[in-house]
């Protein structure tokens, strides 16, 4: 081995790559066994595949861990992970527990592992990095840490006690939401909750955003009201209005009444439109200018930082009030056309004239068909009154026409396992992985 002792939450994220220097993917986290008298046992990585499917690769099958990379070789089992009873996730569900001195000293928490190998393919626990209970009132202070055996320290926690999440939200801070919703998704209910409790607002907000409605509904419905509605209050508004549509009646009108007014107004609004229609899919945050507006002030609003593409593919041109429902809707002007004039040019002289808007009550069918007809990312939902009350996205209709558990990516594993086999074999020559659900040593 290049390394004989390694920090766990250094890991996350690090390169596995077999013999030929093709990438596998990345870990996310250490799989450890507790021992009666012995520190904790290492029996393998959770490594993240290309599709976001998650496998188990034995700790025998590692050959190096060093400089910021992985080597095993190269035999993975690609079926998706599961854990088992008795086996622990060393950044999921250690960090952030709290230990005692055996000394009699106090408390204090996990914040990073040390494995160690002791024999080739044999990793076990070595060190623990810790922090004591901070001494200043000071909100910027932080404890003393240390290093300790496993040995020194005895696990406290007791059971129905929170642990703390702040080092696994650390260690998971660079994930897109989409990737944070899925490893929320893999962690066990209780320790979900406590990260889900821990996170910011805003992007818990947008974690639920890309979970399935179920798993949303179980989250929230943990939450206390005035936090399930801070958080509501940062999600999109059609998101918002979806997973509370989702909800008892009872409980989804308390949360209105508690988010904030403007917030809780685009949220009703949608909740007003059938789900299968325009007006359910769309959303309300378009970007909406006047006709006098110019490209450069149009080019300026599309560079948000925090729009989404699909928004930004376009900008809304209509008469004043410019919040929907506006007055009435003129077109709208695609940023490639802005692209084309020079800066001071006015924006309703732009108008694509060839794009109808759709009613709010046309069915989300139609929207489809208009969207792939005329090779659309985004178009203008209108009401009664021709005034634009938002637009409905190429995502909205994507999210509309997937199945629901499209977000678990159910692809056929048996094909995935036979063109895995091949490429390993074509690039290593060797035998195909052996079946089952992971690829072990034998020992486990």
């Amino acid at each position: 081995m290049s390394a004989t002792r390694v920090f766990v939450a250094r890991l996350a994220g690090c390169a596995v790559f077999d013999p030929a220097g093709d990438r596998v993917g990345k870990v996310r986290d250490v799989l450890v066994v507790y021992r009666k008298d012995d520190p904790p046992r290492v029996v393998g990585l959770i490594v993240e595949i290309p599709g976001k499917r998650r496998v188990f690769v034995s700790i025998g099958r590692v050959t190096s861990i060093g400089g910021g990379q992985i080597i095993t070789t190269g035999l993975i089992n690609l079926r998706r992970f599961e854990q088992r009873g008795g086996e622990v996730r060393v950044i999921a569900e250690m960090l952030g527990r709290k230990v005692a001195f055996n000394d009699g000293s106090g408390t204090a928490s996990i914040e990073d592992v040390a494995i160690e190998e002791r024999e080739p393919g044999e990793w076990e626990v070595d060190q623990l990095f810790v922090r004591r209970p901070k001494t200043s009132a000071s909100p910027f202070a932080k404890g003393p840490s240390a290093y300790v055996t496993w040995r020194e320290v005895r696990e406290t926690t007791e059971a129905g006690e929170a642990q703390s999440a702040e080092q696994l939200i650390a260690t998971y801070s660079e994930l897109k939401p989409a990737d944070l919703a899925n490893t929320l998704l893999d962690l066990p209910p209780q320790r979900r909750q406590e990260v889900a409790a821990e996170l910011p607002d805003d992007r818990l907000a947008d974690v639920l955003e890309e979970m399935p409605e179920v798993d949303q509904v179980e989250i929230l419905a943990k939450l206390g009201d005035d936090r399930a509605a801070d958080v509501l209050d940062h999600m999109s508004p059609d998101d918002a209005a979806d997973l509370i549509a989702q909800l008892p009646e009872e409980r989804g009108e308390h949360l209105l009444e508690l988010m904030e007014p403007e917030e809780a107004e685009d949220v009703r609004f949608l909740l007003s439109y059938g789900p299968d229609t325009a007006g359910g899919l769309m959303t309300t945050e378009p970007i909406i200018v006047s006709a006098d507006a110019t490209v450069a002030e149009g080019l300026a609003l599309i560079r948000r930082h925090d729009l989404p593409p699909a928004l930004g593919a376009a900008v809304c041109v209509t008469l004043p009030p410019y919040e929907p429902p506006t007055g009435r809707f003129l077109g709208i002007v695609h940023f490639q056309r802005m692209l084309r004039y020079p800066p001071h040019e006015r924006l309703g002289s732009l108008i694509d004239q060839g794009l109808e808007p759709v009613k709010a009550e046309t069915s989300a069918a139609e929207v489809s068909r208009i969207l792939a007809s005329y090779d659309l990312v985004s178009v203008p939902v209108v009401d009664e009154k021709h005034r634009l009350v938002g637009v409905v996205t190429i995502d909205d209709v994507l999210d509309y026409l997937l199945p629901d558990d499209w977000r678990s990516h159910p692809e056929d594993e048996s094909e995935v396992s036979r063109r895995a086999t091949a490429r390993a074999q074509l690039a290593t020559g060797s035998i195909p992985i052996a079946p089952g659900r992971r690829a072990g040593d034998g020992t486990r």
